[in-house]
């Protein structure tokens, strides 16, 4: 049977874009965004960046908020790739200007919010997590929650979506004694949790309830009580 593990590692311009990007985070509409989701102490960490300035061939980029995909190998291969995500006023903001997210349903309309880079496939965010000394690990769906998992002191590895889950992660999750599949309180997200405890004996689905993902739950309800719900 044919492996459905992908070849290409690592995507050409990805260490490049992420530093110059990086670099015009500071003082930009990213960086009030991170501040309004509460994500803002944790940005650096991510590296965060926004495309102010566009590099050539990202012309239709800018303006969006950039995450890298970091690799904890390190080297000048350290970020396999980047996600650009909107973050456009009409988009992500209400009729007197205030954020949406991360407790009201932001309004994409006619595009989506996120954009891959081209030939790109799904991949997991937030690996440096899976290395780490300890007996516990969640799974988020999206990278603000593994931001906001972490941010309470909880290492968490985020997919992109719902559908984006690839049978070559599985291995990775195997020598924890408990992984918190963190739901999505709605029907996709609980769905998309349970296959995914079906199918590790370690797999814990936590569903936080009041229509919360990690971002608003520890947003609105604090890291505490984050902690708290996954019994630690």
């Amino acid at each position: 049977m044919a492996s459905d593990k992908p070849k290409n590692l690592q995507m050409a311009g990805s260490v490049e874009a992420a530093k110059e990007y990086f670099s015009q985070f500071e003082g930009s509409p990213a960086e009030a965004y991170m501040s309004a989701r509460g994500l803002a102490p944790v940005a650096a960490k991510f590296g965060v960046g926004y495309v102010g300035s566009a590099r050539t061939g990202d012309e239709r980029l800018a303006g969006m908020l950039v995450i890298p995909y970091f690799r904890p190998a390190g080297g000048e291969h350290a970020v396999a790739t980047i996600r650009y995500r909107c973050i456009a006023d009409e988009c992500v903001k209400d009729e007197d200007g205030n954020y949406l997210a991360p407790t009201q349903k932001e309004r994409h309309v006619g595009h989506g919010k996120y954009k891959s880079l081209p030939g790109d496939h799904p991949r997991l965010y937030n690996t440096a997590a899976l290395i780490r000394p300890t007996p516990y690990i969640a799974l988020s769906e999206g990278e603000f929650d593994s931001q906001a998992s972490e941010l309470a002191g909880v290492p968490c590895a985020g997919t992109q979506g719902t559908s984006a889950w690839r049978g070559h992660f599985d291995p990775a999750f195997i020598g924890f004694e408990a992984v918190f599949i963190i739901a999505d309180d709605d029907e996709p997200g609980i769905q998309a949790a349970d296959k995914r405890a079906a199918e590790m004996p370690n797999g814990k689905v936590i569903v936080l309830g009041g229509g919360h993902d990690i971002n608003s739950f520890v947003h609105t309800q604090g890291v505490d009580e984050y902690r708290k719900r996954l019994g630690l």
